[in-house]
């Protein structure tokens, strides 16, 4: 199983940002990204034959790229992390070797700003992941 503190720690690794979260964003922090379960309605899909018989999970993710008054260094900031999502090979996130990586969007979304009006986007991705832990 992957958890969101994994994913928080695979993009820390990449160093894209000061500030990392799971979940709500402390005191809400410039040049933050947010870690977050995809809302997602959708039943389970299993390989034939049913759990048991499956080699991999999948994990929902929605980043907050949570980042400053700047438009512009917003985008270009989420953009960025977009590119590493978009590019990522050969990843072990937790303990899970990752098979591959599905953005749902064609760009990080524009959200708009919070109240103290710092520029959001949003990103969301869907990670495959080996159900065996790697032995990395």
């Amino acid at each position: 199983m992957i958890l969101l503190s994994d994913v928080r720690n695979w993009l820390e690794s990449l160093g894209v940002a000061e500030n990392y979260y799971v979940g709500k964003l402390d005191n809400k922090k410039d040049n933050s990204i947010g870690v977050y379960q995809l809302k997602d309605s959708s039943p389970p899909r299993f390989g034939l034959g049913g759990y048991d018989l499956s080699s991999y999970e999948q994990k929902g993710i929605s980043l907050l790229i949570h980042w400053n008054k700047n438009a512009v260094e917003t985008e270009e900031k989420a953009w960025e992390i977009y590119q590493e999502i978009l590019h990522a090979k050969d990843l072990v996130i937790g303990k899970h070797a990752v098979q591959f990586l599905t953005l749902n969007t064609r760009e990080p979304v524009d959200v708009g700003t919070d109240d103290n009006h710092i520029y959001e986007r949003v990103i969301e991705f869907v990670i495959y992941f080996d159900k065996k832990e790697s032995e990395e």
